[in-house]
């Protein structure tokens, strides 16, 4: 990211909000990271304002923590954040198994099937950051097929509160852990085909549980108490 990009032509708030979610969900600013208004400002181009109007946005979404006297740093992981959204993103990716059914065609199918073989691939090649978009692909593929945008915009919020902690946990996997991994998209994808509802059910509930504990696993000097 390069903060002195000209800004979009849209709100000046929205567009630092977009900015400021990317550079965190990639990691530019990492779990407890100050996040000064004076030099953010000075590199944005723009006055406190919109700045502090999308630092209350993204202070709702629980990317970023403002605290009395300190000031705004990116949210560090704690275990009851981790057990809350993991638990709603269970409820929420089995509601999108259950909005699958008459929606998933042979074609959806390929689409799908397409972005697992790419994503197989990226982990043969070691390419961590392809990993990461291909797997936020592949369950934002899923939610584009329920046909239901409030959804889509839901599930990716739960997504974004987690994706920096799982992609440094992604970077921390041994190769053959990495594989297994990517290739659980594999597994959750043919449970899917399969037509079995309890079965797809099930099979989300467990991909989701296992992302949850590798990033409580991968990253334990990071995890503070709530």
């Amino acid at each position: 990211m390069n903060a002195n990009e000209p800004l979009p032509d849209q709100s000046l708030a929205d567009a630092v909000v977009d900015r400021l979610r990317a550079a965190i969900s990639s990691g530019i600013y990492a779990p407890g990271e100050r996040l000064v208004e004076r030099r953010l400002a000075q590199e944005f181009g723009i006055s406190h304002i919109p700045l502090r109007e999308a630092l209350a946005r993204l202070t709702e979404e629980g990317l970023v923590v403002r605290l009395p006297r300190r000031g705004a740093r990116v949210a560090s992981l704690t275990p009851r954040m981790l057990e809350e959204v993991s638990s709603l993103r269970v409820v929420l990716e089995q509601f999108v198994v259950r909005r699958l059914k008459g929606r998933f065609t042979p074609d959806a199918h390929a689409g799908l099937q397409a972005i697992v073989d790419q994503l197989l691939l990226a982990v043969d090649q070691h390419d961590l950051v392809r990993v990461h978009e291909l797997d936020r692909q592949f369950h934002r593929r899923l939610w584009e097929l329920t046909d239901n945008t409030l959804l889509v915009e839901v599930a990716a919020q739960m997504r974004s509160r987690t994706s920096h902690f799982y992609r440094a946990a992604a970077a921390s996997l041994a190769p053959d852990e990495l594989r297994k991994q990517a290739y659980s998209h594999q597994k959750l994808l043919d449970v899917i085909a399969s037509g079995d509802l309890r079965a797809a059910e099930r099979a989300m509930q467990k991909h989701v549980e296992d992302a949850a504990r590798r990033i409580a696993a991968g990253q334990p000097t990071r995890m503070e108490e709530a």
